[in-house]
C-alpha cells in the first residue's frame, strides 16, 4: 500500500439511523453490556474521533446496533490536516505581563 490512510468514525450516524440522538441514552445500554463509561466518556466516544477503543466497547457497540465494525469505522485516504486558528500564535500580538508591584506597608 502506498499513500496516507485515515479513517472516519460514524458512530454520531449509526445512533441516529437507531434513532438514539442523545448521547446519556448511549451509555446505560453500554452497560447493560458491561462497559461503564462515564456522562464525559460516552461523550466523546460519540463526539470525537477516539484514537484508543478497546474491543470490549468495540463489540458492545456492534451488538448495540446490530452492526460490524465496518458500520462504525470507514476507511480511507487521510484528510490533510486542516490548520486553525489555535495553531497559530503571533508573538507581536501578544501583551507582555506587567510586572507585579507589592506593598509591604498596605494589609
Amino acid at each position: 500500500m502506498s499513500g496516507s490512510f485515515g479513517y472516519m468514525w460514524r458512530l454520531r450516524q449509526v445512533m441516529a439511523a437507531h434513532g438514539i440522538w442523545k448521547t446519556s441514552d448511549l451509555g446505560p445500554l453500554l452497560a447493560e453490556r458491561g462497559v461503564v463509561l462515564s456522562a464525559a466518556q460516552v461523550y466523546r466516544l460519540a463526539a470525537k474521533v477516539p484514537e484508543r477503543l478497546s474491543l470490549r466497547t468495540l463489540v458492545a457497540l456492534c451488538d448495540i446496533f446490530d452492526c460490524t465494525p465496518n458500520d462504525l469505522i470507514e476507511i480511507g485516504p487521510a484528510a490533510p490536516a486542516a490548520k486553525t486558528d489555535s495553531d497559530v500564535v503571533e508573538l507581536a500580538k501578544l501583551r507582555r505581563p506587567r510586572r507585579a508591584r507589592v506593598n509591604p506597608d498596605r494589609r
